[in-house]
Order: structure tokens, then C-alpha cells, then sequence
């Protein structure tokens, strides 16, 4: 299993209200998870009008397909015209398939709730590291 995740930076400048803002943040991560499959969630700044932080994630099973996805999610933020891209990280992580064999319910499948839980702390581990 290979997951890609990236965070963002994004300026509003013309934001006068959070009103303004959310209107962005909606519309961006609605168009990035229709036209890309990635998971979306605005992860800082949320009570700033004129700033948004956002992660992004995708899990699948070739790390050049992820990077390549990554790299068109970044293109479509780019030519969104209601914000400003100011800053990117991002890390593609491979080989976690094998940790996850502890993580299993009774009948030997992944427990879904536990394996989301694991994945939304490494991914944050991974942010978090590259925001450091």
C-alpha cells in the first residue's frame, strides 16, 4: 500500500468574511475529491478569513500513479482563481501494507475503523514532520 499526502497554504485575499472563505474551502475540496478521488479536509486557520491550511490524501497501490495524481490536484489548485497557493509539502509513503497485520478483527480482514484511525495518525505524523 502506498499514501500520498500533502498539505497546502492557500491565501484569499479578497475574503471579507469566514463566509467568503468557507465558500472557497467548500467549493476546492468538493472539486478535488469529484475530479481526483483524494480526501480533503481544511486542517488549520480555521477561523482565519483570508488564509486556509488543507490536507490532502490518497491511498493506492503505485507511488508513481499517487505522485501523478498529486501533481494534477496540484495543477487544478493553481488555476483556481479565488486563491493563491503559498505553500506545498507533501510525502508519498510506500511499504506500510505489512504493518498493518495487527490491526484485524475476528474474521482475519482489517478492522475499518481502527485501520482509518492508524492511517489519520501517520498521515498527520507525516504532515506534522514537514511542517517542522
Amino acid at each position: 500500500m502506498v499514501v500520498g499526502v500533502m498539505q497546502i497554504e492557500l491565501a484569499i485575499d479578497w475574503a471579507q468574511s469566514l463566509k467568503d472563505k468557507r465558500r472557497v474551502v467548500k467549493s476546492l475540496r468538493d472539486t478535488l475529491h469529484r475530479h481526483h478521488m483524494v480526501s480533503v479536509s481544511e486542517v488549520g486557520d480555521q477561523d482565519i478569513w483570508n488564509r486556509a491550511s488543507m490536507g490532502i490524501a490518497i491511498v493506492g497501490s503505485s507511488g508513481s500513479a499517487i505522485g501523478a495524481t498529486l501533481d494534477r490536484v496540484l495543477e487544478r489548485i493553481r488555476a483556481t482563481p479565488d486563491c493563491e497557493l503559498t505553500s506545498v509539502s507533501r510525502e508519498v509513503l510506500h511499504g506500510w501494507g505489512g504493518s498493518f497485520g495487527h490491526i484485524a478483527d475476528n474474521d482475519g480482514c482489517p478492522d475499518d475503523g481502527v485501520l482509518e484511525e492508524t492511517l489519520r495518525a501517520r498521515a498527520n505524523e507525516a504532515l506534522e514532520r514537514d511542517i517542522a
